[in-house]
């Protein structure tokens, strides 16, 4: 069973304070991480003085999250297998609704019934948001070079 994003909470908006500590936080962290080390130890000083040992590929999940937040933008961390409603979709997408459902009967994204609504994968949304941008970019390099040969000023 996929999971769904109202399973998770509506994300973290940072306070100024907080933005600066994630800013700080962060530049500790890309130094570790440039150093090349196959595993990081943090050390949460607390009562208990424990020792953390976290996965390299989690650092850098946290490297980006510290990134938003230095930045003040709010963060959500959704697992990709999480399913998305088709509004969640087109926010995400940052088309209509109505555009969205489209592209699901067109099968350009694919989706599950439950009852009556749709479910999308976060997975295959991300997916076709790469597939559209690289054709976006594909088109759109391809009116530059047209643009150049007619000595169009670009």
């Amino acid at each position: 069973m996929s999971t769904q994003v109202s399973d998770f909470s509506e994300g973290v908006v940072p306070t100024a304070a907080e933005a600066r500590l994630a800013q700080e936080s962060l530049q500790h962290l890309k130094r570790a991480l440039e150093s090349h080390q196959a595993e990081l130890r943090l050390c949460v000083r607390d009562d208990a003085g424990e020792t953390i040992v976290l996965p390299i590929p989690a650092v850098r999940l946290l490297k980006d999250i510290l990134s938003e937040m230095a930045k003040g933008n709010g963060v959500t961390l959704l697992p990709l297998q999480a399913e998305l409603t088709t509004q969640q979709a087109a926010d995400l997408l940052n088309v209509s609704r109505p555009y969205l459902i489209g592209l699901l009967e067109e099968k350009k994204i694919p989706y599950r019934l439950v009852g009556k609504h749709r479910r999308i994968r976060l997975e295959d949304v991300l997916a076709y948001k790469q597939r559209d941008d690289r054709e976006r970019l594909k088109v759109l390099g391809e009116l530059v070079a047209q643009a150049q040969e007619l000595n169009m000023g670009y």
